[in-house]
């Protein structure tokens, strides 16, 4: 899957208006698009002197970020040189685990898959296992990809949990016992030696599906539906997380059918205690034991032409319309994108959350309201988590640093 990273998403990689004069790391910014251009363009485009845009060029050519690309055709004389990003200058290691898998990628500086590797994992094993997983798995991917450590310019991690996204901690996530306050970031850069940046995995997931699918739309949201339930949520471009990077914690909002429904966080009656794959599971076997490999069951099932399954997907749909309902009509998306394991394998349950979503919400509201199901499947994860590193990595100020340093 190929796209060019949208420095919208994130708002990192796109200057701001500023008094100075555009730096290196705006002039690279300009070239993000994946258009070449020569130093004329770049010269009319930043309104800079000759010489300061050939300086700001060669500088981006020493650190690999920016490559001839052919020549322009010519007016009278030598055919100028056109330049473009580069996006094989440096990689990036993305990670998204989940309650009982893990996967990691080697992108590129587009946030495209390059070569990957996913493995059964059980996040209750706790950090450092886990996370031991992933540092080994990485030695292997760049050898695969005949790269080293120092190519890496940073890591993306995806957990499925809350997460402090600004000091790279899980905070009480309920299906991850021992990660509480754990320091993900700090461990796996004294290993890696590269930046790590950690995020809640549904945050990821939306922003790896904007940033492919939907590069130009301002207000997302996208919701997981798997073991758990759970949202991530663009608003002008960028990926909402809130004062404390709770945002989109749709799993545990009170459902109007949810009752007194015991959840996994102790509180009753909250969404995921009746439409996740783990309720499901236990509404129709009550005697099922465990609750991680609910999906897997729930979609068996299904498969079988199981009435019973079918009628309770439909109803899970249903109730997700219901608090989806109320989040259109506070957060007025124009995409609303279903995403997870037990989504992507159950259409019924799209068909639920429609049928609520357009019922209940103003027509205003979904005059010209998408509920679609996801188009980056289970690459939705690393993408978002490569496209939260590469925006670091790319942003202006970081570039600049970089230029500084040479």
């Amino acid at each position: 899957m190929t796209q060019m990273l949208r420095g919208s998403t994130g708002g990192t990689a796109t200057p701001t208006p500023s008094s100075a004069p555009p730096g290196g790391g705006d002039l690279l910014s300009l070239m993000l698009d994946g258009q070449p251009r020569t130093r004329a363009d770049l010269i009319e485009l930043t309104g800079l002197a000759r010489s300061t845009v050939a300086g700001r060029i060669e500088g981006l050519l020493a650190l690999g970020l920016l490559q001839p690309s052919g020549q322009s055709r010519s007016t009278g004389g030598r055919p100028p040189t056109r330049f473009a990003f580069n996006p094989q200058a440096r990689l990036v290691l993305a990670a998204d685990f989940g309650a009982t898998h893990g996967r990691a990628a080697l992108t590129d500086l587009t946030a495209t898959v390059l070569v990957e590797e996913t493995s059964d994992l059980d996040i209750a094993a706790g950090p450092e296992p886990t996370l031991s997983w992933l540092v080994e798995v990485a030695d292997r991917l760049l050898d695969r990809a005949g790269r080293r450590r120092a190519d890496l310019a940073g890591v993306g991690i995806g957990l499925p949990g809350p997460v402090e996204h600004q000091t790279g901690r899980a905070v009480k996530p309920p299906i991850m016992p021992g990660w509480d306050g754990f320091p993900v970031a700090d461990w796996v850069g004294e290993r890696l030696g590269a930046p790590v940046l950690v995020d809640n995995d549904v945050n990821l997931m939306a922003l790896g599906e904007h940033s492919v699918a939907y590069p130009h739309v301002e207000h997302l949201v996208f919701v997981k539906v798997s073991t758990g339930i759970g949202a991530g949520i663009i608003s002008g471009r960028r990926l909402h997380r809130g004062a404390q990077g709770s945002a989109g914690d749709l799993g545990h909002v009170q459902s109007p059918r949810g009752g007194d429904a015991l959840c996994s966080c102790g509180n009753s009656g909250c969404l995921e205690a009746i439409a996740s794959a783990r309720a499901i599971v236990q509404e129709l076997d009550p005697g099922h034991v465990g609750g991680a490999d609910a999906s897997r069951v729930v979609l068996e099932r299904l498969a079988r032409g199981d009435r019973d399954a079918v009628a309770a997907i439909r109803r899970a749909g249903r109730d997700i319309g219901e608090v989806l309902a109320s989040c259109v009509s506070l957060i007025n998306p124009s995409v609303i994108v279903l995403g997870g394991a037990l989504a992507g394998g159950a259409p019924s349950l799209l068909a639920g959350v429609r049928e609520v979503v357009y019922a209940r919400s103003l027509p205003l509201a979904t005059g010209e309201l998408s509920v679609v199901p996801a188009q980056t499947g289970e690459h939705a994860g690393v993408i978002g988590a490569a496209t939260m590193a590469v925006q670091q990595f790319l942003a202006p100020r970081s570039v600049d640093a970089m230029l500084a340093d040479l």
